[in-house]
């Protein structure tokens, strides 16, 4: 291989070397080693790197490379040499003798194609004379004719000169007259481009020969510089008409600087006049060709100002910029406050909450209407002041959106909250409420944000350069919005008024206690449904590296938020049960302790109290079946796997086991066998309260079973008091059985009721097994009739 040359095969490169010979040619090998001649490299040096393919080189040392040979090779691979070298020289030597073959007929070939152009040649010069000869002789012919025409040829242009003159004259004879017809026929235009025409007339003859005709020409043109005045100062003349007469005024050397002022000030009132409608500014379509040729100016005035629209305007300050050029800035004011004019009609748009494709719309088209003020005036920089309102439109529409949907979401629970009548909450629809504001979170942030993604992906110029800001814009818009949701459902509990020192009663009164459950499990849908969902949205479509500043808000902290709705689902669920807690306490205090249990008269029937308890606890069943789901089955959650479901203490009551003569021995048999089941059950009474139905409705249960435990620690029992107590604590239990989640809590809690009723009561006698049994049933029996009723 040969510096960069493509590497041949040996066959090549012999057939390279071959016709390099025999044409004189210096082949690249040959270039190089005449070039390292000068360098005599000693024979060690070529010894050392010779090898067998050195064959092909022109520094090829037979003797060497026989000796190489000879020490490299076996006899079979020298015979084996030999063959290939003896066929390699056969075919060679074929190569050579058919190339010599091939280029002996090219060159006899040439000889033949240059003798043909020699004979060719000697023909030509026998033609070129001929030629030479016709050429001279028609010369000579052209001088002849033109000796003789030559005096007549100066008397017509004579003729011709003088007949023009005479046009002339007649025309300035005639130029008064035609003046009075384009001032009758209104001809203006016409009038003034004659008149302009023969003014070098009369600048050059008009104090001698043409006197009369100035005078009366004169007379004429200031009919028309009047006339054309009074169409620059008439409202109903159109602004092509105000123009041409301007502009007709300027070409009878008229002064008209003093007119610019009055013009220009009916222009910017056309602009103050101009009622553009939000259709009109996507509407407007380039047409600066035609009206830059003069052809189609629009009308404008402040009477038909109403129907003015934007290429109106911008080609009436075209065509000023023509009249008057020395009114840039004034010109330059008018179009910035056309600009600002349209991007007010889109913000009273954008109030009026469209959607991301209406206003990309609108942008577009006032986009295309500042490129066109840019060609009529591009020293004012009309593109860089228009992404500057752009900016504030779309972040005032990307706030106005985030306002949209916290409206959205908190105004099924507003309504709701209004709709309350004296406290009561059964004819609001809680459900369809959460249903509601559910839907508004997932389904109106998705659509929002599609609406922002459209911003981005749109190819306008007046947004290219906000992509980062609607991003930051975005992040922070979803920041503020959860937050305000999250003030929003503190305010309509009433837990910021109670954090600022507001009486709680006062507050909780205002509240439906529906309402919290409601913004309890919404917060908890926020924190695990809609923020997830969301973030994953955001970071599909709205991350991108360094687009917020240094100094800017707050970007979309995910986790920060559902930590907020987290708390608040929490706040929210125990707020619940403090205002059910609230009213069931009220009514057991007033009921329970209007009787006088030292005199109480034998039972007969369950007490009131308890109809009212199981009623306020059926409405809370009922009510949190609604709102909050329904969670996993499992019961008698107590941590001894083998305690019992039910209440040793009333097996004790079935058996008859307590003594019934001694009052002092019953009561220390309550209070043991009740320690004993509390050691032996282990139960957990209060776990922690989970967002399902059963949790909160047997909280609630719990608590007002331990309310009621501390309501008969106050008092003071008879026996038949006592039996009251066991007759209610047992008719609770058969009913509270079948509803409540944890039923040994609750045992043990209807047990806690009836040992304190027994160490407060003078005479703990216990109802006999069999009519307690009959009381309970004929109290089932009862409720079962007056349900189906």
């Amino acid at each position: 291989m040969e510096g960069d040359e493509v590497p041949l095969d040996d066959k090549a490169k012999r057939m390279r070397d071959l016709l390099s010979s025999f044409y004189a040619i210096d082949s690249p090998s040959s270039r190089t080693t005449n070039a390292t001649v000068g360098r005599a490299p000693s024979t060690n040096a070529s010894g050392r790197y010779a090898t067998l393919d050195t064959i092909n080189t022109a520094s090829f040392d037979a003797d060497r490379y026989m000796n190489l040979l000879a020490q490299k090779s076996n006899l079979d691979s020298l015979l084996q040499r030999h063959l290939e070298m003896a066929a390699e020289i056969k075919s060679l030597d074929t190569d050579l003798q058919m190339l010599v073959y091939e280029n002996y007929n090219k060159f006899i070939s040439a000889t033949d194609a240059i003798k043909r152009m020699k004979g060719n040649i000697v023909g030509m010069e026998v033609n070129m004379e001929q030629l030479l000869e016709k050429i001279i002789c028609v010369q000579s012919k052209s001088d002849g004719v033109n000796n003789s025409l030559h005096g007549k040829r100066d008397h017509i242009e004579k003729m011709h000169r003088t007949r023009n003159l005479l046009r002339k004259v007649q025309f300035i004879y005639d130029l008064p007259t035609r003046l009075g017809k384009c001032l009758k026929s209104e001809a203006y235009a016409d009038a003034v481009k004659l008149y302009t025409g023969a003014m070098p007339i009369f600048e050059a003859y008009g104090d001698s020969s043409f006197k009369d005709c100035k005078r009366a020409s004169e007379q004429e043109v200031s009919k028309i510089i009047k006339i054309l005045q009074g169409k620059v100062f008439a409202d109903s003349e159109s602004i092509q008409a105000r123009a041409e007469a301007v502009m007709l005024l300027n070409q009878l050397n008229f002064p008209v600087n003093h007119l610019k002022d009055k013009v220009l000030e009916k222009l910017e009132q056309v602009l103050v006049d101009m009622n553009l409608e939000s259709g009109e500014i996507a509407q407007f379509k380039d047409d600066s060709d035609e009206s830059s040729k003069g052809e189609i100016i629009p009308e404008l005035s402040p009477k038909n100002s109403e129907g003015v629209s934007t290429n109106d305007f911008v080609e009436a300050v075209r065509a000023y910029k023509v009249i008057f050029p020395d009114s840039r800035e004034q010109l330059i004011r008018l179009l910035k406050a056309l600009i600002l004019k349209h991007f007010e009609v889109t913000q009273r748009r954008i109030n009026k909450q469209i959607s991301s494709t209406d206003l990309l719309e609108m942008l577009r088209g006032i986009w295309t209407n500042v490129l066109v003020m840019d060609e009529t005036l591009p020293e004012a920089a009309f593109p860089e002041f228009s992404l500057k309102a752009a900016r504030v439109a779309v972040e005032h529409f990307i706030t106005i959106s985030f306002s949209r949907l916290l409206l959205n979401i908190s105004e099924p629970l507003t309504k709701l909250q209004s709709r309350q009548k004296g406290g009561l909450e059964e004819e609001c629809s809680f459900e369809g409420a959460l249903a509601a504001s559910k839907k508004s979170v997932i389904q109106d942030s998705m659509s929002v944000l599609l609406d922002f993604r459209q911003l981005l992906e749109e190819n306008l110029g007046l947004l290219l350069n906000l992509n980062k800001s609607i991003i930051e814009w975005v992040h922070r818009g979803f920041q503020n919005l959860f937050k305000k949701i999250d003030n929003h459902f503190q305010s309509l509990s009433g837990l910021n008024t109670l954090a600022e020192g507001v009486s709680e009663g006062s507050q909780s009164d205002k509240v439906l206690p529906g309402l919290v459950l409601v913004m309890a499990e919404l917060s908890k849908f926020i924190e695990q449904i809609a923020i997830p969902r969301i973030t994953e949205e955001i970071a599909v479509s709205f991350s991108e590296t360094g687009a917020r500043g240094y100094n800017s808000g707050p970007a979309f902290v995910s986790e920060e938020i559902c930590r907020t709705f987290h708390s608040g689902s929490e706040k929210f669920l125990h707020l619940y049960i403090k205002m059910r807690m609230k009213k069931i306490s009220a009514i057991l205090r007033k009921r329970f302790t209007a009787p006088n249990w030292v005199k109480h008269k034998e039972p007969r029937e369950v007490h009131m109290f308890v109809d009212l308890l199981l009623q306020e606890l059926k409405v809370i069943g009922n009510k949190v079946k609604q709102i909050l789901p329904q969670g996993p089955p499992h019961k008698h959650r107590h941590t001894d796997s083998n305690g019992s479901g039910s209440s040793s203490l009333s097996n004790s009551f079935s058996n008859d086991k307590m003594s019934k003569s001694n009052p002092h021995r019953t009561r220390s048999q309550l209070l043991e066998t009740h320690l004993i089941n509390l050691f032996k059950q282990k139960l957990e009474i209060f776990t922690k309260v989970e967002h399902t139905q059963e949790s909160v409705y047997s909280t609630i249960v719990k608590l007002s079973l331990k309310s009621l435990h501390e309501l008969v620690r106050l008092q003071t029992f008879n026996r038949s008091g006592f039996q009251q107590i066991q007759l209610d604590m047992q008719f609770l239990r058969s009913i509270l059985k079948e509803t409540a989640e944890d039923e040994a809590a609750v045992n043990f809690l209807l047990d806690e009721v009836i040992v304190a009723a027994g160490t407060r009561c003078l005479d703990p006698i216990l109802l006999d097994s069999p009519v307690l049994d009959k009381l309970i049933q004929t109290k089932l029996t009862k409720n079962s009739e007056q349900s189906e009723v």
